[in-house]
């Protein structure tokens, strides 16, 4: 079961009736560049992402999985192959797929399997999705800094990035939209309260 906490429940409920319509999928312009990664609870993947600098635009959406055009409710039932994701857009001339990556192992907890702190299931897994060899080899290269850096295994996937379907409008920027429901899950869920115990207080705010 999705968002295990009461917290959740109560922050779906005072959603309403939520549109279902799925958002648009921004494509990149020349000169940017596309990152998808999944680490848990894609309200906080997009959260902390849009706070790096040069980062152009996030999307919430579901990949990996084996269902075309997959529903939020598809998808937190399990049973789908598709975890929580952010399509992220980016300029390469201001951060770099390196800093992205470093930021990503920062924001999660890669030491547990198929769960992001209060949330549990396949659908929260950690991963990374590469479109190209070099994005690839960074990625695992990052993976064995990581090991060693917490010395315990990583469960993190890297794998080839697939069709990404973004996920219903509801759902885009759900932290600015619903700010008091965010805050209110993300600090129920424990999800910086771990991070902090994990790799240390951070630089700046998510």
């Amino acid at each position: 079961m999705p968002r295990l906490l009461l917290s959740f429940a109560l922050i779906l409920a005072g959603l309403g009736f939520a549109s279902a319509q799925m958002a648009p999928l921004p494509q990149p312009a020349p000169g940017q560049a596309v990152a998808i990664f999944a680490g848990g609870c894609f309200w906080c993947t997009e959260s902390d992402f849009d706070h790096v600098p040069g980062v152009i635009s996030t999307t919430s959406g579901y990949t990996g999985g084996h269902v075309a055009n997959p529903s939020y409710e598809q998808v937190s039932g399990g049973g789908t192959g598709h975890a929580e994701s952010v399509q992220v857009i980016y300029d390469p001339s201001k951060v770099s797929y390196q800093q992205l990556l470093t930021h990503y192992w920062h924001s999660v907890d890669p030491t547990v399997k198929d769960r992001q702190f209060c949330d549990g299931g396949n659908q929260y897994r950690t991963a990374i999705f590469v479109g190209k060899d070099e994005e690839r080899k960074l990625a695992e290269a990052s993976k064995k800094e990581v090991e060693a850096e917490l010395k315990q295994p990583i469960y993190t996937q890297i794998v080839a990035a697939g069709p990404f379907y973004a996920a219903e409008d509801y759902h885009q920027d759900f932290y600015l939209k619903n700010p008091t429901k965010y805050k209110f899950y993300r600090w129920n869920c424990g999800r910086d309260q771990r991070l902090e115990q994990l790799w240390g207080k951070p630089k700046g705010n998510s």
